[in-house]
């Protein structure tokens, strides 16, 4: 199992009262490929530096850092590449957290 760093950035145009309802769905097929979510930060809106179209021009980011099997990334990037309500995904291995002194 390696740890990752899953960044989000949903396009909810119009719908920003579904926001904590897409995180969870999120968070539920990652626990349902077999991925442990450790942390789920909300980030704020923010605009794009460049607009793919005129849709959309801003979105909402949010990370997840959970655990998961190295197999279970390809799945969860073709699961959420046909969820309308997530514009991009990036997945990056996390490092572990240092121990408090």
């Amino acid at each position: 199992m390696k740890r990752y760093e899953g960044l989000f950035i949903l396009s909810m145009a119009g719908k920003e009262e579904a926001l904590q309802e897409t995180i969870d769905k999120i968070s539920t097929e990652i626990s349902s490929a077999g991925g442990k979510v450790e942390t789920v930060q909300k980030m704020e809106k923010k605009h794009y530096a460049r607009v793919a179209d005129k849709k959309h021009t801003a979105g909402f980011y949010v990370n997840v850092i959970f655990t998961a099997a190295p197999a279970v990334i390809v799945q969860l990037r073709s699961k959420f590449a046909l969820n309308e309500e997530i514009f991009r995904t990036i997945f990056t291995l996390s490092p572990e957290p240092k121990p408090a002194k």
